[in-house]
């Protein structure tokens, strides 16, 4: 299973997904510190050296592991103006008798509630369920983040229920709730297609 070729991108008019690389550094340093006080309330504990040039390089390489092996795919956001704006992970993939995934995503503070995200996971959940032939994704996000709440619900997931100390986020474990797609609804969405 190859999702696609590294030189290759998923791309529609408004933003570009596409695996990160060493060109993309400066960009990702920049923004992931810029919008430090917006992400960390939701992510894991940032350690010193987080956006260091050795760190990033670390991240690219076990990106690239992950990748060969199937276990994940890591992608950068780019608007139409090839501004990187945030990113977004596939991770937990299961296939066999599950055929699932999970997502995990970020997006930089000048960047938020501005349609990238949603546009961004629109445009990979349908390559999930056409090209990788998933049968579910999975997403789980913090109750009081309303935000991603929201972004979930409108792009068709659906609630499915609450963890408690779910994931250890900026050191704290924290409950999540938890959130699902299923390809037979995405279909049910997109006016009964079949992908």
């Amino acid at each position: 299973m190859v999702f696609y070729n590294k030189n290759q991108s998923i791309s529609s008019s408004e933003i570009t997904l596409k695996y990160p690389s060493i060109f993309d550094y400066k960009s990702w340093k920049f923004l992931r510190e810029k919008s430090r006080a917006f992400l960390t309330p939701w992510e894991p504990t940032w350690r010193p050296g987080e956006h260091s040039f050795n760190r990033y390089l670390k991240l690219l390489s076990i990106y690239s592991q992950k990748r060969k092996n199937n276990l994940q795919y890591s992608f950068f956001i780019f608007n139409s103006d090839n501004e990187l704006v945030g990113g977004v992970n596939v991770f937990n993939i299961k296939t066999g008798i599950s055929q699932s995934c999970t997502l995990g995503y970020w997006i930089g503070q000048n960047h938020s509630r501005k349609g990238y995200m949603r546009n961004a996971l629109k445009l990979l959940i349908k390559q999930l369920f056409v090209e990788l032939k998933f049968n579910r994704i999975e997403a789980a996000c913090i109750p009081r983040n309303i935000a991603s709440k929201n972004l979930l619900i409108n792009i068709g997931f659906e609630e499915e229920g609450y963890a408690k100390e779910f994931l250890r986020i900026n050191g704290k474990w924290e409950d999540h709730l938890l959130f699902a797609l299923t390809k037979k609804k995405y279909n049910e969405i997109n006016n009964g297609q079949k992908y």
